[in-house]
């Protein structure tokens, strides 16, 4: 698909604006692995992004064909692994590890009011998958493409909230057998699972005509229903329903969906059609 020139680009992706919609693209050739400069340069992208008043939506891809990311570099890990082993280190539960670049992005991700679609282009494993189940919405590629959390096969876990990711949205026994099988999925494969929300032959087709749809209508509306949707699983039921209506008055009053209601009120369409576009 063809695109505008970069805003910015690093060693590791660029930054392209188009419209209301920030294009993200990963590359790390030949391997397409996740590194410190990665994670670093994603940091870097998501204070730009914070700081765009405009913006409305962030599409994530792999800027090589057929390669999201492929998993984190397991040279680097052993490397951790092995000087935390010299130092004798032990860890509990009860003394939590703090959060590297890589957690802080995906939290940023979660707790931003912009929507973030992970277009996986192909290849996705590990922190890579990782960094699309931090997204709010995925789609596919169809492929001979590998998706999925297997790092129970170098005696490992998902590090970067897969587990919880994984089970917050398919549930506690379908990520059990995921995880514990080492599970390697196809696209399709993905989608029957529900981890994806569509699977075509052109992602970022797919992903650019969402983000449009997603631009035509109000912002204050999408924040709000990410910001309900998200924290459903750790409010309280009483409070997840205070939120809503809270939040619905909210949208109510916002100047952007006066003519919207107006619209249907005087028949020119029903709430089943979508409004014409209009700015954020």
């Amino acid at each position: 698909m063809q695109t505008s020139r970069p805003d910015w680009t690093g060693s590791r992706l660029s930054l392209t604006r188009q419209g209301a919609t920030a294009i993200v693209r990963l590359f790390n050739p030949p391997h397409g692995y996740m590194d410190e400069s990665m994670e670093y340069e994603l940091t870097q992208v998501l204070d730009t992004l914070a700081a765009w008043k405009d913006g409305r939506v962030v599409v994530i891809t792999g800027a090589e064909p057929g390669m999201f990311v492929r998993h984190y570099d397991v040279a680097i890990l052993q490397k951790r692994a092995q000087a935390m082993i010299e130092r004798g280190k032990s860890f509990s539960v009860e003394r939590p590890v703090p959060r590297s670049a890589i957690h802080l992005c995906i939290d940023r991700i979660e707790n931003s009011p912009l929507i973030f679609i992970a277009a996986l282009n192909g290849t996705a494993m590990g922190g890579g998958f990782e960094l699309a189940l931090g997204c709010d919405i995925r789609l596919a590629q169809n492929g001979d493409h590998q998706l999925g959390l297997p790092e129970l096969n170098l005696g490992l876990l998902p590090g970067a909230g897969g587990t919880q990711a994984m089970a917050s949205l398919i549930g506690t026994g379908p990520t059990l057998f995921n995880l514990l099988t080492a599970k390697v999925f196809s696209p399709q494969e993905l989608l029957a699972t529900g981890l994806v929300s569509s699977c075509t032959d052109d992602v970022m087709a797919e992903a650019m005509h969402l983000a449009g749809q997603i631009e035509a209508v109000p912002s204050r509306a999408c924040a709000n229903i990410k910001r309900l949707v998200r924290n459903a699983p750790r409010w309280r039921h009483d409070e997840g329903m205070a939120a809503e209506r809270t939040l619905f008055c909210d949208c109510m009053v916002d100047p952007m969906a006066q003519p919207l209601m107006d619209d249907v009120v005087r028949g020119k369409r029903t709430i089943a059609d979508p409004p014409t576009p209009l700015k954020a």
